[in-house]
């Protein structure tokens, strides 16, 4: 760039070039993962960054990423398409398992840098190819050191560093929380937010405690917000309860975050549980399983109570205690709130754009 410095003379002066970063994630629904990305590109439109989404067409993704200040481009998800929409940017980010590959092309043909986000704490499939890609990327991140793990586990040649997931910052509208409440007067209510997917969330734990406390604690009401591919199955198997309902998938989880007195996680298995986090911030205390990076957010006894996976009976002996003392609620929630604000997305937002800062080499 050429600047006036004085009169009559010029001085190159060396600029740092805007970077331009292309998130890609293809997959079909909008789930955590999904959830994430959109956060990271609404905070990093604060920073000297060009963001270009590469996503599924049709996926809603693409919708809610409408008001950022980035460029769209809709991909069928293969890995082809994906290599051909990131021409021309000087980072990749993969934000799913199916964009790796894809990054990974690109990287050959022009030796564009790409990291990868590894959410979930499943094994990779161990297979050359993938061996490949993963070695390839200038890092892999882990969104909890469980995570870290399973990725070493699989390589220990792989480039891993771990960066936490961020809370969604949701807004509660006051005339929506009280409608929640006054929708069920006089119930404690019990939530569970997430994608209704039993393998992993374990939702029928849920419906197990539910049966077995609807007689004994008719003020106990239990909400499960979301849908899935396990909804017909699971609302088949709550039929005749009366103190659970589904409420489908809802844009106002802040409301319901806010006006539920417990939340509950007894999943299976989990990368981070960053709904817990968003929980946290509204100071609702939190019970959940004691898998993936969960243990590293919710402190026993501290922020929360940790159970064992598919133990419906911890469950329902934990939520009980935590029924019948509104001082050990109030305790675990106020401790999880000064936990959430060290996992902010503008926290998480300003750790990737370090980790994109020193992955692209300054171009002379």
């Amino acid at each position: 760039m050429l600047r006036y410095k004085e009169p009559g003379k010029l001085k190159k002066i060396l600029m740092p070039m805007t970077l331009r970063v292309a998130h890609v994630n293809v997959s079909k629904g909008y789930r955590g993962g999904e959830r994430q990305t959109e956060l990271l590109a609404r905070e990093l439109e604060k920073a000297d960054v060009q963001q270009i989404l590469i996503a599924r067409r049709g996926a809603p993704l693409v919708e809610r990423c409408q008001k950022i200040d980035l460029e769209i481009r809709t991909v069928s998800g293969s890995p082809l398409t994906v290599a051909m929409a990131t021409k021309g940017v000087d980072l990749i980010h993969a934000h799913d398992g199916r964009s790796v590959y894809g990054a990974y092309l690109r990287s050959l043909i022009s030796k564009i840098p790409y990291v990868v986000t590894r959410r979930i704490n499943n094994p990779i499939r161990n297979h050359y190819l993938a061996h490949k890609v993963y070695q390839r990327a200038a890092s892999v991140v882990a969104v909890a050191s469980k995570v870290a793990e399973t990725v070493k586990n699989f390589d220990s040649e792989v480039n891993v560093q771990v960066i936490y997931s961020g809370s969604s910052g949701l807004s509660v509208n006051r005339k929506q929380l009280d409608l929640i409440k006054k929708s069920f007067p006089g119930k404690f209510l019990i939530g569970n937010i997430g994608a209704l997917e039993n393998q992993q969330k374990g939702q029928e734990y849920i419906i197990e405690v539910a049966l077995d406390l609807q007689n004994s604690h008719p003020d106990i009401q239990f909400l499960l917000i979301g849908g899935g591919k396990d909804e017909k199955m699971l609302k088949k198997a709550a039929v005749m309860l009366k103190n659970l309902c589904f409420t489908g998938f809802v844009e106002n989880v802040g409301d319901y975050l806010a006006a539920i007195d417990l939340f509950i996680l007894p999943s299976n298995k989990e990368g981070i549980g960053g709904i817990l986090i968003d929980a946290m911030e509204q100071k609702v205390p939190v019970i959940a399983s004691r898998v993936g990076g969960i243990p590293e957010i919710v402190h026993d006894e501290k922020n929360g109570i940790l159970i064992d996976p598919r133990s419906p009976d911890q469950l329902k002996a934990a939520i009980l205690r935590l029924h019948a003392s509104e001082q050990q609620r109030h305790a675990l929630g106020s401790q999880g709130y000064e936990l959430a604000k060290n996992f902010t997305a503008n926290v998480m937002a300003q750790k990737y754009l370090n980790l994109y800062r020193n992955t692209v080499k300054p171009k002379n």
